[in-house]
């Protein structure tokens, strides 16, 4: 496993700059936000999407992930969705999403995480549920033929939120390039047990983003540490399952001042991270 950082907390800082930072800190990966002020897909010349390749080689830091869920540049966190009532708004986000999957792509990055429909705001389930579907099936067909993963992410309040909808979800699709992306303080928002759902997710897992959660599981995110997310068990089951990719730390609220909040995750995470390879290898060395 490794450890990236989500740079949808720096918003006020470069995505050059924020590559750099990142690096200094210690963090192997970055996982870039697809949206203003950094890397919105039709603000991108071919000179700037180079030079973010180049500048994230040249730190030797990975792009461990594309986050097409955040759409500033054209509403909010969350809208324009795929459940709109309009077609024309719906296409807006399938637009974008298709846009990030090129960019993925272009980059080599081998995922983007996306919303998992968008707000209801009295729409009804069953009618949101075929129009999302109607839309990853599109976005599935391309996904396949530029040979990027797409991985629904579930939060709290929007159409899917449970470990339980989301596999629903996925017994309407078919296609291998549509995975989950596995938040863990957002399952824990939702009334879950993360580390229960690790074993159970994994099939379908393909990244992890990482916040802590007050006992109140409002949906806030906090460094790790301030809250009671267990981490250690949620690492330790996610060891168990061979996973070898990324853990990225999302703290995007920390947005007027990122730098202390993500040396401090850092500080708390990298050690327990560290503590449960160490303890899984030595187990399996054992068995």
């Amino acid at each position: 496993m490794k450890l990236g950082f989500s740079a949808n907390a720096y918003k006020r800082f470069d995505l050059l700059t924020t590559i750099d930072t990142l690096q200094e800190i210690g963090f192997e990966g970055i996982e870039i936000l697809c949206d203003i002020p950094h890397a919105y897909p039709p603000d991108l010349t071919r000179a700037q999407r180079q030079k973010i390749k180049e500048r994230a080689e040249n730190n030797g830091i990975q792009i461990c992930n594309l986050n097409a869920f955040m759409l500033y540049a054209l509403g909010d966190c969350w809208r324009p969705s795929y459940i709109e009532r309009e077609a024309s708004e719906r296409r807006k986000r399938i637009n974008h999403t298709l846009s990030c999957i090129d960019l993925a792509a272009e980059w080599g990055v081998p995922h983007l995480s996306i919303e998992p429909g968008g707000p209801l705001d009295g729409a009804k389930e069953d009618w949101a549920l075929d129009v999302f579907e109607e839309a990853i099936h599109e976005i599935a067909e391309h996904a396949e033929k530029k040979g990027v993963i797409v991985m629904i992410e579930p939060e709290p309040e929007l159409l899917i939120e449970t470990s339980s909808q989301f596999l629903k979800f996925m017994e309407r699709i078919s296609s291998p390039q549509i995975a989950l992306n596995f938040d863990i303080g957002h399952f824990y928002c939702a009334g879950e047990d993360p580390v229960q759902l690790v074993s159970r997710l994994a099939p379908y897992t393909r990244h992890y983003h990482l916040e802590d959660i007050s006992s109140s599981r409002i949906h806030h995110h906090l460094v790790p540490g301030e809250g009671v997310i267990d981490f250690r068990g949620v690492l330790t089951e996610i060891a168990k399952t061979n996973y070898d990719g990324f853990i990225t730390i999302e703290l995007y609220p920390y947005e007027e001042d990122p730098i202390p909040a993500t040396k401090n995750a850092f500080a708390y995470i990298s050690p327990i991270m560290k503590e449960v390879m160490g303890a899984t290898t030595a187990m399996k060395g054992s068995s």
